[in-house]
């Protein structure tokens, strides 16, 4: 009976444990197979350099933002350690001289400092705000709602396309509008009718492109903003607020795998699956790659949808339009993480600093302008690594103490671009020659930071797919674009976390509320699990 369980969770990332958790929780005799060393997939606090044991990054994954106060109340994840430092400002010094912070919870400070650039752009700062929490008030709880099967005559599929119809009955012609243009615009189309500033554009702009494989004028892009827009540290911050989790990120996954473990699950490691186990297109278990067998009923995937569907099922059990939808899945991906350990903090000659400044506890960022952008995505599209890379960097050591006590800084800069196809081999000299170019940028406001450089770890598309199973180097699973979202995501009919196996649930980030480090797609899988479970069960008593 070793072997034998209630239900099967493929992937120990932070999907898979929010599941295992909910589905012991349950009362479900519940196992997480995870192929690594080590918990978190890309949510992973970790000691990249040898030669330096004692210092820890957030290796992939680096701030949070989305996670349901639901889900961490209901796994008692404050109790097992999950705590979150809400970031500070945003932070742009330019090449010409000057520099750019943005306050997000001091609007006095941010329009002095807009005004700077553009009164006319200070002005509009509070009404851009109210118009993106106007939008988040519909939106927001959209991230928590199944998609209905839209197109299906199923008489309930039905009712619940009615149900989400009437949850719109107090929206108006306007929002509608706003909505659908936020959902087809790209973010320059969308800043531009908002601001004149090149500088606040650039820092604006950066939320619409973070993962994407698209430059800023590319139509989509406004969404993904707004989707890195929506969400709360459990604070009650409110709208778009970002923060550290103590710890690094795999703290938040060190906290749910302690929910999930007290709750019942057991958690195995360096256990690969090869292939799940079907009989007359019903799940029944996992088959490892020592041959191994595990049996349930019930089994949740949570790694991506090429791998889940087909690589690990023979695709004759699979309906041919689905096949066809997973192989069309677009998962490129043009990022690079870079972790460097600095000796000292960057003084930037537009705002000098000895030690520890405001200004370090939020994003410092390389990110100009939308043009500035633009080219590096441009350059990438036409074959190579970007000539002038932008960043979206961070450094969590400014906020917490626990990561490296001995006080050196890590900086987690998350890059764009490099061509997609680099997923496909590592291209080890270009990414050296790419991270040169973008430590060249910060020293160039902040002189002396290429010499502050102790160590760097360079993570590139190859690596994140070949270490950690993120295919082309995608951190989302797949592209957020128009026509992968909502019920489209990751298939039409199954985004309902169901699959066209019986008894296995898809709860990847390639699932509706994927994307970040928030774990609502493994929630949602173990709830239609559970609530499937459920239904069988009075199917039996009622016979």
């Amino acid at each position: 009976m070793a072997n034998e369980y209630d239900a099967i969770v493929i992937g120990g990332g932070h999907n898979g444990l929010v599941a295992a958790a909910y589905l012991a929780r349950s009362g479900a005799r519940t196992v997480v197979l995870e192929s690594r060393h080590k918990i978190g997939g890309a949510a992973t606090t970790e000691q990249p350099w040898p030669d330096a044991p004692h210092l820890s990054v957030t290796r992939l994954s680096y701030v949070m933002s989305l996670m349901p106060p639901t889900i961490v109340r209901e796994l008692s994840l404050e109790r097992h350690g999950y705590k979150v430092h809400p970031m500070g400002p945003y932070y742009q010094a330019f090449p010409e001289g000057g520099s750019l912070t943005i306050y997000e919870d001091d609007e006095a400070r941010t329009y002095d400092e807009m005004a700077r650039w553009s009164k006319k752009d200070a002005d509009a700062w509070p009404r851009w705000n109210a118009w993106l929490a106007g939008l988040a008030d519909v939106m927001g709880p959209l991230l928590t709602r199944v998609p209905p099967t839209i197109g299906s005559h199923n008489a309930a599929d039905m009712a619940d396309l009615a149900r989400l119809a009437w949850g719109f009955r107090g929206v108006d012609t306007r929002t509608v509008a706003d909505l659908t243009r936020l959902m087809t615009m790209s973010i320059a189309d969308l800043l531009d009718d908002w601001f004149e500033s090149p500088q606040i554009k650039g820092a604006l702009a950066v939320n619409g492109v973070i993962g994407t494989w698209a430059g800023p004028y590319a139509p989509g892009t406004a969404y993904v903003m707004a989707h890195h827009s929506i969400g709360d540290v459990g604070d009650g911050a409110g709208l778009g607020s970002w923060g550290y989790p103590e710890g690094g990120m795999g703290a938040v996954s060190a906290a749910i795998a302690r929910s999930a473990t007290e709750l019942g699950a057991e958690i195995r490691l360096n256990t690969r699956v090869d292939s799940v186990l079907t009989t007359n297109s019903r799940a029944r278990g996992v088959v490892l790659a020592t041959g191994e067998e595990l049996h349930a009923p019930l089994v949740v995937t949570t790694l991506h949808p090429r791998t889940a569907f087909l690589d690990q099922l023979a695709r004759t059990e699979l309906p041919e339009d689905f096949v066809s939808d997973i192989e069309r899945w677009n998962t490129r991906s043009g990022v690079v993480k870079i972790n460097l350990a600095l000796a000292e903090l960057p003084s930037f000659t537009a705002d000098p600093s000895t030690g520890l400044a405001e200004h370090h506890t939020g994003s410092v960022e390389m990110s100009p302008t939308m043009e500035f952008i633009e080219r590096a995505f441009q350059d990438a599209r036409e074959g190579r690594a970007a000539l002038l890379p932008f960043s979206d960097g961070v450094i969590p050591t400014s906020l917490d103490k626990t990561l490296n006590p001995d006080g050196t800084h890590i900086f987690s800069l998350f890059t764009q671009y490099v061509p997609h196809e680099w997923s496909e081999a590592p291209h080890t000299e270009e990414l050296e020659a790419y991270t040169d170019r973008m430590i060249d940028l910060y020293d160039q406001v902040a002189p002396g930071f290429k010499d502050s450089v102790l160590h760097r770890d360079i993570v590139g598309p190859y690596e994140m797919e070949q270490e950690y199973g993120l295919i082309g180097g995608n951190i989302f699973h797949g592209e957020l674009t128009p026509e992968q979202l909502f019920h489209m995501r990751p298939a039409p009919g199954y985004a309902d976390y169901r699959t066209p196996i019986a008894g296995l649930y898809n709860g990847s980030s390639a699932t509706h509320g994927g994307g970040g480090v928030c774990g609502i797609p493994g929630w949602q899988a173990a709830r239609a699990a559970m609530s499937d479970r459920r239904t069988r069960w009075q199917r039996v008593l009622r016979r």
